[in-house]
């Protein structure tokens, strides 16, 4: 499996991007689907992830309210809405396909087999 971010870039404080990861080369509808963020001198930490259906979301807390993660099982693209960004925002996010049809540690790395490159978002204040 093969995931492809894009969207990333440079907004100012307050502005929004729609991040979206394609997937290719496998099963893509039948997992779970993260975001993860890694700042510049700091571990990678988990942001978002949603279920196979879509039906279920999970966020982290200071993400909630401003961040919707979405996907389309159709064209095997997961989306991760950002609304209202904050300077601290700023950071290589990465998306990932769980390791297994249902992970319960949905906030681990370990429980996602496949990632994404990154994208590079900055957020200027």
């Amino acid at each position: 499996v093969q995931l492809q971010a894009s969207g990333g870039g440079l907004v100012q404080a307050g502005g929004s991007l729609r991040l979206s990861c394609a997937a290719s080369g496998g099963t893509f509808s039948n997992f779970y689907m993260g975001w993860f963020r890694q700042a510049p001198g700091k571990e990678r930490e988990w942001v978002a992830t949603i279920n196979w259906r879509g039906g279920t979301t999970y966020y982290e807390d200071s993400m909630k309210g401003r961040f919707t993660i979405s996907r389309n099982n159709a064209k095997n693209t997961v989306y991760l809405q950002m609304n209202s960004l904050k300077p601290e925002d700023t950071a290589v996010y990465y998306c990932a396909r769980s390791s297994a049809q249902y992970i319960g540690q949905y906030r681990s790395t370990n429980q996602y087999y496949y990632w994404g490159q990154g994208t590079p978002v900055t957020v200027s204040s």
